[in-house]
């Protein structure tokens, strides 16, 4: 049984974390991992997907079967679909992205790795994700950088960069909305 860590609390904590002991058991960490960032990387993508999964209108089993319809037609398979399609069953799809966060959070502490959360307004290109992590290696003083990459538009430019409970903000939304306070005289 493994040990709950911060990244394994709660509802999707637990999914996880069983979802780990599945899979460190049955030897398959690595084929979980990638097919969890697969689903992560699909919900990211898809806003149909999104609002399927969180949609509390749509009946536990059509959720259900349409998420395990997206999940064959990815060639996600075997314990990741199983657990996917248990957490929509169980009323626990919005939780689905948050437990293979956790998970995905969970493997890469065990590994000795720091994960961080990376947001940017534009998907950032294979050179400037390596000179990224680069650059990370040598802040955090890690051989182990994984970087978790997101696209959020609404962050306008820049970076919002996440270590653990330490963020890093310099989107251009951030200092607009510090310049709007100090013209206010809030700041």
């Amino acid at each position: 049984m493994s040990t709950a860590t911060s990244a394994t609390t709660g509802v999707a904590g637990r999914y996880a974390s069983a979802l780990f002991d599945l899979a460190d058991n049955a030897k398959s960490l690595d084929q979980v991992a990638q097919d969890l960032g697969t689903f992560r990387k699909m919900v990211g993508e898809s806003t149909d997907l999104a609002r399927v999964i969180a949609s509390p209108v749509i009946g536990r089993p059509l959720q259900t079967k349409a998420l395990l319809a997206v999940l064959d037609a990815a060639g996600i398979t075997g314990l990741t679909r199983n657990s996917i399609g248990t957490g929509a069953g169980n009323g626990r799809a919005r939780e689905l992205v948050a437990m293979a966060t956790a998970f995905l959070a969970e493997l890469a502490s065990r590994r000795g790795e720091t994960t961080v959360a990376v947001t940017s307004a534009v998907a950032l290109s294979p050179a400037q994700l390596q000179q990224l992590t680069d650059t990370l290696r040598g802040v955090l003083g890690s051989a182990k950088v994984s970087v978790d990459a997101r696209v959020e538009p609404d962050i306008l430019g820049g970076l919002v960069v996440k270590v653990g409970s330490r963020l890093f903000d310099s989107s251009i939304r951030s200092k607009l909305q510090r310049l709007q306070l100090a013209m206010k005289g809030v700041a």
